[in-house]
């Protein structure tokens, strides 16, 4: 997989399939059997810990339903990795935090802890945070896990936007196949930890590969059966005696 500085990537395929495992793998939480992951021109596996943790710095990290600090307000949220990497002084953080969250359409929520936000709010708050640092690198997994058709539109275009303001590269893991491919540039389907297919929106969206159109029209049945592996219906029913 090449993930082009400036682009928008979507990672998708069935449960299981190994898509977080790859996100865990360009972050150095797991290390390869074989091959390796290069970001900015560097092997991952081979930094020693001070190597990885100012690669990690360059990265940004969107969890499912946000994660955020739930004892800390929106304000902190942001502003914790500003006060954790970088030596700038209060009233610098203070306007930076508000332009991020102004970003996100979130600035008069500063002063709420995350239990007042809705599913949408918290997870445009952890956008704000998931950039506060200008990452080059940003990863997103399930974005738009839970939220309402409203939230996930706002969302989508969120990523979008802030990745060309950043000229950042950007990951999605997910399995909102629509959504996705309104924003995404290019996409990986994988399957049994390869990739199965890839392509453009469009390209995705005409595929006659059957297990990639199962995908993107939801189809109950196909190269994924409905039925798990089983004897003879008939034989099964005939053996209850």
């Amino acid at each position: 997989m090449v993930f082009p500085k400036g682009k928008l990537i979507a990672i998708m395929g069935l449960s299981g399939c190994g898509k977080t495992t790859l996100l865990r793998h360009i972050g150095g939480a797991l290390k390869p059997t074989k091959g390796c992951v290069k970001v900015g021109g560097q092997v991952v596996h081979e930094l020693d810990q001070d190597g990885l943790y100012a690669m990690r710095r360059k990265m940004g990290m969107l969890f499912q339903f946000g994660a955020l600090f739930t004892d800390m307000s929106v304000y902190d949220n942001v502003a914790f990795q500003m006060r954790e990497h970088t030596d700038l002084p209060e009233e610098i953080i203070h306007d930076l935090v508000l332009m991020k969250l102004h970003a996100v359409g979130l600035r008069g929520t500063h002063h709420l802890m995350p239990s007042e936000l809705s599913g949408g709010m918290a997870r445009r708050v952890a956008l704000a945070r998931t950039v506060a640092l200008d990452p080059m690198l940003i990863m997103y997994d399930e974005p738009f896990a839970g939220l309402d058709p409203i939230s996930m539109t706002v969302v989508g275009d969120l990523i979008r936007s802030l990745n060309d303001a950043l000229g950042a590269t950007s990951i999605i893991v997910t399995h909102d196949i629509q959504e996705s491919l309104k924003i995404v540039d290019y996409v990986y389907f994988m399957a049994n930890g390869v990739i199965d297919a890839e392509g453009t929106p469009d390209e995705i969206r005409a595929a006659d590969k059957e297990f990639v159109h199962q995908f993107v029209h939801g189809e109950m049945d196909g190269p994924v059966p409905f039925h798990y592996p089983g004897g003879e219906y008939r034989q099964d029913l005939d053996l209850k005696g």
